[in-house]
Order: C-alpha cells, then structure tokens, then sequence
C-alpha cells in the first residue's frame, strides 16, 4: 500500500502538480499587473489598523490564524524530508515555490474576502467553496473541495501532526506514544470545544510567541557557527542546480528531485494555492474595507512560514551536516538529533516543545477549517460537529502509535487533489482577481484609502451575499 500511494504522489508531484504551481504563481502574478509585490508594504498599514468589528475577526487575528494552520510539523519534519529527497538544494527551490506562491496566495485570499458570508451567527464565513459555488456557479465542484478538505484536515494532517509529537517526546523525554497520545488530545479537546472568535483570539498570541523563539534559536546557532554559513549557502545553490553532481553524470535527476521536494514541501507547508488559507481569510472583517487588503496579509504569512521558520528548520539540519534518512516519520527526530550536536542534550527537549505547540496550534486551525465546510455543506449540526471533533480525537490517537510512511504519502495524494480543484477555480476566476486587483491600485494611485463598491461591477455584484459588502463599516 505505501508503494502505491508512493507512486501516485510521484506521478502528480513530479510534473501535474510542479508545472500547475509554477504556471498559476506566474500568470497571477502578470494578471494582476505585479500588484501584491509592489504594494507588498501595504500589509503593515492594513494590519495596523486592523480593529475588531462585528461579524469578523481583526486581520491580525486571521493572520495568525492561518499561520497557525501553517505551521505544524511540516516545518521541521517536513524540511528533514525535502533534504533528504532532494539534498540541500531543495530548500532553494523551497524559497522559488514561496516566492511564485505569494502572487498564488494573494489571488486566492482576495476571491475568499469578496465572497464571503454570514452565518447564522453573523460571523462571516468563506472559502474556496464558496467562490467555487457563488463566482463560478459550481457547487458542486465546492462539495467536492470540501469533503477533500475534511479528508486532510479533519484526518490525515492531524495524524501525521500527533505522529511527529508522539517521536519528538520519545525521543527527549522516554515517554510511551500512548501516554503522550492521550494527553495531547486532551489538549486539543479543550481548545475545539471554543468558537473561531475564540480561537483566533488565543492564536494571535502564542502563535508568533511560538515562531519567534524557533527563529530566535536558529539564529543564535547560525551567529556561533559563522564561518560555516559560507559553505553552506555554496551548498544550497550548487545543489539546486546539480553542479555537485554533473561530474558524475546524475546533474538531471539531481535536479529534478531537489526542485519537486522543494515546491512539494514548500506548499506543504505555506499552503499557497492550497485552499486552506482562503478559509481564514475570509473570516476577516478587512480594514480598509476591501478584498485586496487581505490578499496582502495573507500573503505574508507565505513569507513568515516558509522564508523565516522553514529557513530556520533548515540551516539547523545543514549546519549539523546531518543527513535525514528517508523515513518521514522520524523526520522530527532528526531536527533533535541535529540539535543536540550544535547545542548540547537540552536541543532534544527545546525541539519536543516546539513541536509540541506547532503540532496542537496547526491541529486546532485544521479544524477550524473542516468546521468552516461543514457550515458550507450544510451538516453543521450539534452532532455533526461533535462527530467531527471526535474523528479528530481518534485521528490523534491513531496517528500518535503509526510508525510507518503510510500517512506522508496518503496526505501528499489527497493534498494534490485538493490542490488541483482549488488552484482550477482560481484560473477560472482570474479575471475577477484582476479586476479588483486594479480597483484596488486604481484607488491607491488617487491617495484615497480603497474601498470596495461591488456596485461599480454589477456582474460580480450578483453573485455575492446579501449585505456581505454593503455596510462598509461592517466589513
């Protein structure tokens, strides 16, 4: 079974799903006329000015909201894995799928702002399903995304999350895969009993409390191994591009391999083109009042997960001149033993830590996300709800005592297939992100603070909720 799965994500990594990356990150970023690089700084303005407001969450909160489903194990298990596949040079083109799927990201967010809805609370609700079903006019293309996005992040990625706590904590502290299972979904238990509000109020706390002491940490290492970061960048570059390797006639698959891992990993983890993040997105109550605004904010979690904590994962593995084997699951594992060789026995305990909190934080985001479509699907009842909490729970607990790839290779398929589904309808609705992409520069160049006025674009203006954009001050 795992051969099996191992050849599929071979066949939709290695070429379906690379050029589909590499074409949509470029042709956004033409279509919407390099907006969300040039306007880039943007983000700070619309997040500080970022307030709470009836029905949504602050950008800020969205913000990390998203970056908490972001960040999970695929940042330090993850990288282990892309090294590993791919040598050094994947964390190159690592930081090219980041780059491309910035534009991806930005496209993705402002199409979850423009469509979104109240529920029967009032909290505004959106996502891939909804732009699928109110912009394109295909619900059932977003049934379909959904019960794929209940499959990876109501299941799959909860258990390979667990999975990577249940070794980090063995690893550093002894302590049985049972044991550790247990308490960790009691953790969870807590936390998803709260609303998203409630949620996205811890998150924006621990959250970059959480990145910043990973990021902290890798920096110290790399100012006390100075004179290594040298070789190790000429590492980087030399292996993205197969030089170390074309004297003995490999260069190709060399290539080959660190490109796929790199842009397999990086959308692993940045989620760009996904369709995970567009569902935190759109919960927002953007300031200034405009779907562009978030596509700014969204895009620069792209650039905290991977070019800041991926990096950071990164250069601990390369600087200890580890590497990984190819087992995933014990990737996790490799990150401590990387540790310990550049700072003592105390590296073991800081990483089951870290990835303690990565893995609960990501956890809870995932199910955030899967309660969202549940909403969409119309199955949001108190027992669906309790069902799916529940899943998640037994998915924890299953996930903490797997020991075999099984896991990695089911995610990398049913992650490709939502990927696919979410990353068409954002082709097909192109031009729409162009449109408000220039609205959005139109109004900047006249020094006003934009605005959106769904009224200007009576086409589009049909397909959105009643009252989603009609009280500016709401939204």
């Amino acid at each position: 079974m795992p051969e099996f799965f191992s050849f599929i994500s071979e066949i939709l990594w290695g070429s379906l799903m690379l050029y589909l990356l590499l074409a949509a990150g470029i042709w956004f970023a033409f279509k919407s006329k390099f907006v969300p690089f040039r306007l880039i700084g943007d983000f700070y303005h619309n997040l500080k000015h970022s307030r709470a407001q009836s029905g949504g969450l602050t950008s800020y909160q969205a913000l990390f909201l998203s970056l908490a489903g972001r960040m999970g194990s695929g940042n330090l298990a993850g990288v282990a894995l892309a090294i590993t596949a791919g040598g050094p040079g994947a964390i190159f083109w690592m930081w090219i799928s980041a780059l491309i799927g910035m534009a991806t990201c930005f496209a993705e967010s402002i199409l979850a702002q423009l469509y979104k809805e109240r529920d029967a609370s009032q909290q505004f609700r959106g996502g891939p399903a909804w732009y699928m079903a109110r912009g394109l006019g295909m619900r059932w293309m977003g049934v379909l995304f959904s019960v794929f996005l209940l499959l990876v992040y109501g299941l799959l990625f909860n258990t390979i999350q667990a999975n990577s706590v249940a070794r980090a904590v063995h690893f550093a502290w002894h302590i049985n895969e049972i044991y550790t299972g247990l308490i960790f979904a009691g953790m969870i238990l807590l936390l998803i009993t709260k609303s998203m509000k409630q949620i996205a109020r811890i998150m924006q706390w621990v959250v970059p409390v959480m990145a910043l002491a990973w990021v902290m940490t890798s920096l110290g290492i790399g100012i006390a191994h100075l004179s290594a970061l040298p070789e190790m960048f000429a590492n980087i570059v030399k292996s993205a591009f197969g030089w170390q390797e074309a004297a003995a006639g490999t260069m190709g698959y060399t290539l080959s391999q660190a490109l796929t891992s790199g842009f397999q990993r990086s959308m692993y983890s940045n989620e760009a083109g996904m369709g995970s993040t567009p569902n935190a997105a759109a919960a927002a109550a953007s300031s200034p009042p405009h779907p562009a605004a978030q596509g700014f904010v969204q895009m620069v979690g792209v650039v905290v997960d991977t070019f800041m904590v991926c990096t950071a994962s990164a250069f601990i593995l390369l600087l200890a001149k580890d590497t990984p084997t190819d087992n995933a699951i014990i990737g996790v594992q490799k990150v401590q033993e990387a540790m310990v060789a550049l700072t003592g026995s105390w590296g073991a305990s800081f990483v089951a830590v870290i990835i303690i909190m990565f893995a609960f934080n990501s956890i809870i985001a995932n199910y955030v996300y899967a309660e969202n479509n549940l909403i969409f699907l119309r199955m949001n009842s108190r027992r669906n709800i309790w069902l799916l909490r529940l899943g998640i729970l037994v998915m924890v607990l299953i996930g903490a005592q797997m020991r075999i790839p099984l896991l990695w290779h089911v995610a990398d398929v049913m992650m490709a297939f939502m990927a696919i589904t979410n990353m068409t309808a954002i082709l097909l609705l192109s031009p729409v992100v162009s449109l408000i992409a220039a609205d959005y520069l139109r109004q900047r160049k006249l020094g006003v603070t934009p605005v959106f006025d769904p009224k200007r674009y009576p086409d589009i203006n049909q397909q959105l909720a009643p009252g989603a954009w009609d009280d500016k001050a709401g939204s």
